[in-house]
């Protein structure tokens, strides 16, 4: 199988949400499939109030980037190829703070693709202790987001 094919698959599965594919040409098959561990809601696109239009606009934050190294805990990554914004607009607060107690379901950031935002929540109950992205930053599939410190019951 092309691996050209392989990427567009992949592409495919990435942008419809569909939790698995699995395709067969003659002997060759290839099974892929997307698992995500936070719940994603999409917000369709009304106007691009969320897209910074100069270097000034985009979100200045109270979340300073930390080394992952540094910081233990529950690790929310990124459910999708896009671009990362810490905050509804430019201009207004970010979603969470370092230090921030959250509950699962808590927006934590929103993620633009393909002309969509997608909500990326929490998924557990706990303390935002790290943000290891910055806001309009690229981001990749599964890339490490944010560290929450677990509520301990």
């Amino acid at each position: 199988m092309d691996i050209r094919k392989v990427k567009k698959l992949i592409e495919l599965v990435k942008t419809t949400g569909v939790a698995e594919l699995e395709i067969k040409e003659g002997e060759e098959s290839v099974r892929i499939s997307l698992e995500t561990h936070q719940q994603v809601s999409r917000i369709p696109v009304i106007s691009n109030q969320y897209l910074p239009t100069t270097a000034q606009d985009q979100i200045k934050t109270d979340i300073p980037s930390t080394r992952e190294e540094d910081i233990k805990g529950h690790t929310v990554k990124s459910p999708m190829v896009g671009t990362i914004y810490l905050a509804p607009s430019p201009g207004t607060p970010p979603f969470v703070k370092i230090g921030q107690k959250i509950n699962k379901g808590d927006t934590l950031c929103i993620i633009e693709a393909m002309k969509m935002f997608n909500k990326v929540e929490s998924d557990i109950d706990g303390i935002v202790s790290a943000c290891l992205i910055e806001n309009g930053q690229s981001i990749e599939f599964e890339q490490k987001l944010f560290i929450i410190e677990p509520e301990k019951h």
